[in-house]
């Protein structure tokens, strides 16, 4: 462990860092951008949108409740998760590490707008004619990016282990 925080510390935390700060640099300036014009709809085409909403669930909107009570407990619950990813990230290596550093970061960045806006800004509006893919912001890609090379990684170390038996 105590490794782990001579030879990568600054690393992984640069890494984290970068992330957070990208997450942060985006929702503010479309968020500035969306009380400027007066309006949550920042750019409209025929493909994408970016448009304001605030999410009070978890990833993508899913379980967005009206009760304070449920959010709380959603907010407590999304903070023992990222203990665990933390606690993760000391214990693996490769792969399996920086997709866990990219899922903290983006969860870090989450994490911060749920405990000071009471509320994630969502803003990236994929759609194809009336279909629509979840509202999501730049935090919610680097989760989806460390989960997709999490599994992939999964899949190549079991792949590995099984052709040698």
């Amino acid at each position: 462990m105590f490794n782990f925080f001579k030879k990568n510390f600054f690393i992984n935390f640069i890494l984290v860092l970068t992330i957070f700060g990208l997450d942060r640099i985006t929702k503010n300036f479309v968020i500035s951008q969306s009380k400027s014009n007066l309006s949550n709809d920042l750019f409209l085409s025929n493909y994408l949108n970016i448009s304001l909403m605030w999410n009070e669930g978890i990833a993508f909107g899913l379980f967005a409740f009206d009760e304070r009570f449920f959010y709380n407990f959603i907010t407590i619950l999304i903070i023992m998760v990222i203990i665990i990813v933390f606690f993760m990230i000391l214990k693996n290596k490769g792969y399996k590490k920086y997709s866990l550093i990219l899922i903290l970061g983006g969860a870090l960045g989450n994490l911060y707008d749920r405990i000071f806006f009471g509320a994630v800004p969502d803003f990236i509006d994929f759609h194809i004619g009336d279909f629509h893919w979840f509202v999501f912001n730049v935090a919610d890609i680097f989760i989806s990016i460390g989960v997709i090379i999490m599994i992939l990684s999964e899949f190549m170390v079991t792949k590995t282990s099984n052709e040698e038996l």
